[in-house]
């Protein structure tokens, strides 16, 4: 957004109401449906006709029927790679997680508006980012409880530790795992929002340059632009490489609830 002749590369992460409602005071609180509620719910609805338009389990399948396949057999292989055979129920949960936040990384990317909205990245927010690791990390903590009662606490203690440093070690890894959510959360976070930064920021360069005169904008605003075509293709790559790795480690997770020796 210009202000005074500048861009304010932090004004795309603003949440405002949407609709002209000023939401509803709960408990002290202003609950309201923002630009944020609705993109999420954008990236869930794609989500719900991704899948159930590959769900026809035709003989011959079609090019949606074997995208919806071709993503559902990644997840199964990642899953049986780093949880094993007891990792196939999880397919589900973690094929809706990777390909929501898939879906919500590449809906924040578009350069245009749809129906006058604005494109708004819900992922480079820690409140979203930090409610999904929540989400996982519980999954994990029952998981491990209902499979190995008390003994789940044995993941604090490795193997072989010497009985004077078991104290010691315990108090490192139980806050080593509790830091989890916190850092899955904040990986994801953190990606999008400086990607969006610096692509707001050589946006600034370009408009300034071209505002001024030609010859900067040839010296300073040809360049900046070169860079931004080549950073929204890096984007693109960093959009999906985040859903990956916030599944793979979500995967990773859980082998220590499924698998603890």
């Amino acid at each position: 957004m210009a202000a005074e002749g500048k861009v304010d590369p932090m004004h795309q992460f603003t949440i405002q109401p949407m609709f002209g409602s000023d939401g509803w005071n709960i408990a002290g609180y202003n609950v309201a449906f923002t630009n944020s509620s609705l993109w999420m719910a954008i990236a869930a609805a794609l989500l719900f006709v991704f899948v159930a338009g590959g769900a026809k389990r035709q003989l011959v399948p079609g090019r949606w029927q074997m995208a919806v396949e071709t993503f559902t057999g990644f997840v199964d292989g990642m899953l049986a790679a780093n949880v094993g055979a007891n990792g196939k129920k999880y397919v589900p949960y973690i094929f809706s997680l990777f390909m929501f936040i898939l879906f919500a990384n590449f809906l924040g990317l578009m350069p245009l508006g749809v129906l006058g909205l604005h494109p708004f990245t819900f992922t480079s927010h820690f409140s979203a980012t930090g409610v999904l690791s929540i989400l996982s990390f519980s999954i994990v903590i029952i998981v491990g409880f209902a499979k190995h009662k008390l003994h789940f606490f044995s993941l604090f203690v490795p193997h072989g530790t010497p009985a004077l440093m078991i104290p010691a070690i315990f108090v490192v890894e139980l806050i080593s795992f509790l830091v989890r959510p916190f850092s899955l959360g904040l990986r994801l976070f953190v990606a999008m929002m400086a990607g969006h930064v610096l692509l707001e920021v050589l946006s600034s360069f370009v408009i300034s340059s071209g505002n001024a005169n030609l010859g900067l904008f040839a010296i300073a605003g040809v360049p900046s632009f070169i860079l931004m075509v080549g950073i929204c293709a890096l984007e693109l790559l960093v959009a999906g490489i985040q859903a990956y790795v916030f599944a793979l480690l979500t995967c990773v997770y859980l082998n220590d609830a499924e698998n603890l020796h």
